[in-house]
């Protein structure tokens, strides 16, 4: 399996949101977990890509249009856990928002 989030022809949106852990990361894996859940919930969600190394996260979410990147920014627990990783989880991040023009791929066949 091929771990690419199976998005639509675009144009789509990309949030890109590039991280690096603070020391006080412990139960940051639980909460990313749930909101990885919650996005998957969210109307306009289209896919994750998502890799950490030992320094650098980056997930890039891939939505269907502005008005459901505002609907996640705006979702309740998404509120809170931002501010826990302003707080607490996150040494340094940065997100980005970008639409997708284009779009190409080479998957292996099934």
């Amino acid at each position: 399996m091929v771990p690419f989030a199976e998005t639509p022809e675009p144009p789509y949106y990309a949030v890109i949101f590039a991280s690096v852990l603070s020391d006080d990361a412990a139960d940051y894996p639980g909460m990313a977990a749930r909101m990885l859940e919650l996005a998957r919930q969210q109307p306009g969600f289209l896919g994750v890509e998502s890799a950490r190394d030992t320094g650098l996260g980056i997930t890039v979410s891939y939505w269907k249009d502005e008005a459901s990147i505002r609907q996640w920014r705006d979702q309740v627990e998404h509120v809170a856990a931002r501010k826990m990783g302003r707080e607490k989880w996150y040494a340094a991040y940065s997100l980005r928002v970008a639409r997708v023009e284009r779009d190409y791929r080479l998957v292996p066949p099934a």
